[in-house]
This record gives C-alpha cells, structure tokens and sequence, in this order.
C-alpha cells in the first residue's frame, strides 16, 4: 500500500505557516507517497449543520489554510510525492478559476496532482461565498464539464446553467494527460452513481479507533460503483479508490496500521493518506506520528 499524509492544515498545525514547507520534505524523506489538503472556509459560531452527524464544528476548524496555497507550496518543495485534494468544495469556485488553479499546481509539480472534489456540508460555508447550497450537484457535474473542456480542447468554449466561459485560446494544459486523475468524495447514492458515470476513482473514510468493516466502508460501495459503471459503458476495473485514514485524538499508531492493513487486505486498497489534525498537536509530533505509521507499515 501507498500511505500518504494531510499537510498541516487546520487546527493547532496550522499555527505556524512556516512549518508546512518542513512537513512536507520531511515526509517525502520519511517514504510518504502522497500530501493532501482539504477544504474548509469558517467555522459558523452558531451552525446550522454540524460536522459528520454531530450538532458542532470541531475547534480544529477555526484556523485554516488555503488548499491551493499549499498544493503550490508542497509542489515547489518536494520531488516525488503525489499531491492530492481531499476534497476541494467546487460548487464555491468559478470553474475557469478551479481549472486554472488546478492546471498550474499540476504543471509546477511536473504531473503529481490528484484531483479530489465534493460539495461540503455547512450552509454557512455556502452563504459566505454567495452560492446556492442547493444548486451543488448541478454545479459540481457542470464544473466537471469545463474542467474537461479546459483540460483537453483548444480553444475552450462552455455555455451552462451557471456558468459561461466564450471561446477561449487557453494554452496550458497538465502536463498528465489527457488531465490528473479526478476523485469524487460522497456517500449518498447521487454521489456514488456521479463517481461511476464522471471521476476516476472515489474517496473513502476509516476513523480510528472506532469500528472499521472494510466490507461496508469499501467493498460494497464500490462494487455499486463498478457494477453502475459498467452499465454507462465504462471500464469498472479503471475507477480507484484512495481511502483517507481520519484519527482521533484517542487513536494510537497501531490503531491507523490496523486500519490500512485491513483496508488492503479485505478491501483491495492499495493507496491511502492519514489525517493527523486530530492526532497530533504540532508538526513535530505529526512528524513523529507519521514516521512511526510507517515503520508499522513495514516502510511503505
């Protein structure tokens, strides 16, 4: 298994800017194979939806740093690792905007990029950048449209319900072609059904310690996927799945080793990252923590 790692984002690890430059070449040197981010704007103090099934927002989520910032920081620092967005809320973002962010951090890092998109959860999120909450699948699969247009067609022309991007001569493309791996987050069946119709690969979730059954966190969803893409006419043995591994505080390494393990072993996963936002309070003992995750791992 390819074991990655979330830069230092949120929370108490994102004090201090500065240190995501050391995270990011101390773990490419540790054996990481990738550095992710993820996508939060504010947290609301009275919300009108919590974050995974509770009535709160995690403290964590009042500091944060811009995924695109760090994406293009990782990218200039590191040599190897993949760089990957778990998940980036594209309903928030103009898609020509998106797709040039997208472009640049792909072509800075000579073809890393993974592209992880969703649609987030808060409505307070949604009113900051003026976007209908409920418009956000319609304008994630339309996002989808231009990304691919944008990516791979010269001139770029779209003509949507929210968006329009004119006839446009937009020479930069990734240098992965014909466009980075693009992997959709979700749990609903309308996500599921966009993963196996639109993306390359989808992306789950394992919280240690907690109960993990790879069966029901895994393997059923994606042969939903697999069996609803090959009725669209597509390869079902092409869609990926990374998982990403999101501790407690209570977890220890063992705990997220166990997890990986089963994930490969029962599940067929062969790529996954470890958020330590929770688990580790700066970015040396994040550093410790994922130099100990992969020595457990057998070096990985």
């Amino acid at each position: 298994m390819r074991i990655g790692f979330a830069l230092p984002q949120f929370g108490a690890l994102a004090h201090h800017p500065e240190d995501v430059v050391r995270f990011a070449r101390q773990a490419e040197e540790l054996g990481a194979a990738s550095l992710w981010v993820g996508d939060r704007l504010l947290a609301p103090v009275r919300p009108t939806v919590g974050y995974a099934g509770t009535d709160t927002i995690p403290p964590e989520f009042r500091v944060t740093l811009d995924p695109f910032a760090l994406l293009a920081t990782a990218a200039a620092v590191t040599e190897r690792v993949q760089l990957g967005s778990n998940v980036i809320n594209a309903p928030w973002y103009p898609p020509a905007v998106l797709a040039r962010s997208l472009t640049t951090i792909d072509a800075l890092s000579a073809g890393r990029l993974l592209v992880g998109l969703g649609t987030g959860w808060s409505p307070e999120e949604y009113q900051a950048v003026n976007v209908p909450m409920a418009e956000r699948g319609r304008r994630l699969d339309e996002t989808l449209d231009v990304l691919t247009a944008w990516w791979t067609t010269n001139p770029v022309e779209h003509r949507g319900e929210h968006w329009t991007v004119p006839a446009s001569h937009i020479d930069l493309k990734p240098a992965t072609r014909p466009h980075p791996p693009v992997y959709l987050g979700g749990f609903v069946p309308t996500a599921l059904r966009r993963v196996a119709r639109r993306a390359d690969g989808w992306l789950p979730i394992a919280v240690p310690p907690g109960p993990f059954d790879p069966e029901a966190a895994v393997v059923r969803p994606m042969r939903r996927i697999r069996e609803t893409a090959e009725r669209e006419g597509r390869d079902p043995a092409a869609l990926d799945v990374i998982l990403r591994v999101n501790p407690t505080s209570a977890a220890t390494a063992e705990d997220i080793v166990t997890v990986l393990a089963r994930a490969e072993a029962e599940a067929g996963v062969r790529h996954a990252f470890v958020d330590l936002t929770y688990a580790a309070k700066d970015v040396d003992r994040a550093l410790e923590e994922a130099r100990r995750v992969l020595d457990r791992a057998g070096g990985r």
